[in-house]
Formats: C-alpha cells, structure tokens, sequence
C-alpha cells in the first residue's frame, strides 16, 4: 500500500474526500484513541515537536482532544463538541506557525502509524486521503510570497 503525500499549494482547501465511517466501525473508538496516541507518540519525537507539549500531562491533553475530534469525525460520540465546541480547527491553530514542511511532517508521522495499523486497506486509504487534504487546511504560514490569489488571506 502506497500513502503518496503531494504538495499542495498555500491556501487551498481541498476537501473532496472524506474518511470511510467504516474505519470507526472496525477499529472502534479505543482503536482511533491508540491511533491518534501512536501518531502524537511520532510527532513528540519529530521535527515538529516543538508545535506539540513537551510535558507529558499536555501531550495526553492534546492526545485526548485530536482523538476526540477523530473519533467524532469517523461517526463515532461527538466527543469533540461536547468538550470543546464546533472544532473550529484552522482558528485553534492559528497561534501556531504550520507551513508545509510541517504538514508533511505531521503526515508523514501518520503515514508510519497508519501503515502498522490492521484494518482493511480499503479503509485507510479513505482515511489518508482525506488526512492528505484536510491537513492543507492548517497550513497558515507560507514562505511563498505569492499565495493562491482568493483562496486564503
């Protein structure tokens, strides 16, 4: 299985995919949580890391919120509402500086967990694809001087 990552140009919001409900009926709601764990785990270790707690009582934090929202998102409680409200994703990363290379850092951290993780390939395709364009939504740094006219400002 091949999870490609592309660039994608500053701005675009891509959101012609959108995961498989399927996956949360499968890995079920502790599967999405050690998902999200596994690919938090990753991140601690990477890059990025400074864009992430570094103290081990905010990391669970920040793990229990993106499981919530992914949880929520596969079809699973709506979590995510409940303890935080409409996600609201691209203004609660704002006070963050997420350019490109940190998106295919992030995903390239999920990439790794996804391709352990045992479930129909069907279904994590589904899920990388929609990974793979819902993450352009939180790239609000570009080194590019020219952004995509009209998309974002």
């Amino acid at each position: 299985m091949e999870l490609k990552i592309e660039r994608l140009p500053f701005g675009a919001r891509p959101d012609k995919y959108m995961p498989d409900l399927e996956l949360y009926k499968y890995l079920q709601e502790e599967g999405v949580r050690k998902m999200v764990s596994d690919h938090y785990d990753l991140l601690a270790q990477s890059s990025i890391k400074h864009l992430f707690p570094s103290n081990p009582v905010g990391l669970d934090a920040a793990k229990e919120r993106s499981a919530d929202f992914f949880v929520q998102r596969l079809g699973g409680p709506d979590y995510y509402k409940q303890h935080r409200g409409h996600p609201m994703l691209v203004r609660r990363h704002l006070p963050f500086k997420i350019d490109e290379d940190a998106r295919i850092v992030w995903l390239e951290c999920y990439r790794d967990v996804l391709l352990k993780l045992d479930a129909p390939e069907h279904l994590i395709m589904a899920f990388w694809r929609f990974l793979h364009d819902f993450s352009n939504w939180m790239v609000n740094t570009s080194d590019n001087p020219y952004p995509v006219i009209g998309v974002r400002k």
